[in-house]
């Protein structure tokens, strides 16, 4: 592939992303689904980017762009709030996770007469939410910060988690492109049983290599005092991607630890506590400048991972799939999510539940993931694993991002209306005040 080919792929990736968010903003619809139609027109439609290069590129641009998603997603996690809200998004992003990527899987594999782990692995790909696009319209609704902050958090360690999943699920259809750890245990343990062991070891390895790699950052930035322009957001790249790399290489999930890693890093200030002010505000605006350059980078990389998907579809499959791709998506919002949220009517009353439960829309790591199988099936040749499953998934995992976000970004002040009560800043400011007082005394 030459320069030039790149130069106009990235012209016409950046020139119709700037279109497609000019419409978002005008019309205050999301752009999700705009950068992926753009891909569409760019690629299949009008053929001005061949559906190769865009495969090729995409696959290049999905790690680089979730690695820089997650470990900005990372930084905007409070501990504070994960805490008040930790039973809830613990339950959402273990067993809710699980559940929504079984009930989709069954009924995937129950639509287009898939094999079980066929369903499994399009059920991990679409388990995690992301409500980035919500946010801009919840706080123009005025959601309740709880409520919000519960789902947008659920989404920051579901994206990790889901990829995990998904990883699960490759080493259960394709062992050879797990490397050997997934082989071994499933010698002694059987496909199911290494299956569980497997994740518990991307999930826990990834947050012990995530919460040492965090604090280095840390002592690093204190030690070396690299507290201004290029130095800190130079050294905040590095860090994110040997995170991924150590990951990686232990055979654990870079995703999870790259998310982990921005975790401890916009948290030092609960981590270290004893350290004296002066140094704590330095490290805080050190830490502020490298979180507003990554996440124009997070940025930049989610139009292109969502225009590259766009521009690497095949409309044949999509079309044969287009009303079976619905039902499932219709299915996963309107009941698996439903059901995988039951759990937390512990702890919210009905109304509060059931607007958790129809906001979860599917975005940028299902996007990013779904180009996966096909590139497995072509790569490894794998019986179960084909071409036509590849793009199968593809299709649907698309129509089910588009249906999703569309129909759950209308729906919003809808479901806001008659299930919540109005919260004003007045209230949450009044709200705060009274928890500080209450740790205060």
């Amino acid at each position: 592939m030459s320069a030039e080919i790149i130069a106009r792929v990235l012209v016409a990736v950046l020139g119709s992303g700037i279109i497609a968010m000019l419409i978002s903003r005008r019309y205050n619809i999301s752009y999700v689904p705009l950068f992926i139609i753009a891909g569409m027109i760019l690629g299949p439609v009008a053929t001005l980017m061949p559906r190769s290069i865009a495969h090729e590129l995409f696959n290049y641009v999905r790690v680089f762009g979730l690695v820089m998603i997650l470990f900005t997603e990372g930084h905007n996690l409070s501990w504070r709030l994960l805490r008040r809200n930790f039973p809830t998004i613990a339950t959402l992003d273990t067993v809710g996770l699980l559940i929504t990527a079984l009930l989709s899987a069954w009924f995937f594999s129950f639509v287009f007469h898939a094999p079980f782990l066929i369903g499994f692995l399009f059920g991990a790909i679409i388990s995690a939410t992301d409500p980035a696009t919500l946010i801009p319209l919840f706080r123009q609704y005025r959601v309740k910060q709880d409520i919000e902050t519960t789902i947008v958090t659920e989404s920051i360690f579901n994206d990790p988690l889901g990829i995990v999943l998904t990883a699960v699920a490759v080493a259960m259809l394709v062992p050879q492109a797990s490397g050997g750890l997934f082989a071994s245990l499933s010698s002694h343990l059987g496909v199911y049983g290494a299956a569980v062991v497997y994740f518990l070891y991307e999930v826990i390895v990834s947050i012990l290599i995530g919460v040492a790699v965090g604090t280095f950052g840390y002592w690093f930035i204190k030690k070396t005092r690299i507290f201004e322009f290029p130095e800190i957001e130079v050294f905040s790249l590095f860090l994110a991607f040997s995170g991924f790399i150590l990951g990686e290489t232990l055979q654990a999930s870079g995703y999870l630890v790259a998310t982990v890693t921005g975790i401890i890093l916009g948290n030092y200030k609960v981590f270290s506590r004893k350290e004296k002010p002066q140094i704590l505000n330095k490290v805080m605006k050190a830490i502020e400048k490298e979180v507003h350059f990554n996440e124009s980078l997070a940025a930049i990389a989610t139009i292109f991972i969502f225009v590259l998907l766009g521009a690497s579809l095949d409309l044949k499959p999509l079309v044969s799939n287009l009303w079976g791709g619905i039902l499932v998506a219709y299915f996963i919002m309107l009941i698996a999510r439903p059901i995988a949220a039951l759990p937390i009517l512990k702890w919210w009353d009905v109304k509060e539940y059931i607007f958790i439960a129809l906001e979860g829309p599917r975005g940028v790591v299902p996007s990013a993931l779904a180009a996966l199988p096909l590139s497995l099936a072509l790569k490894y040749r794998s019986a179960t694993l084909t071409t036509y499953w590849g793009e199968v998934i593809l299709a649907v995992t698309v129509i089910t991002v588009l249906a999703s976000v569309i129909t759950e970004t209308l729906w919003v002040p809808f479901l806001k209306e008659r299930l919540l009560e109005h919260e004003t800043v007045e209230d949450r400011m009044k709200k705060y005040h009274e928890k500080k007082r209450a740790r205060a005394s």
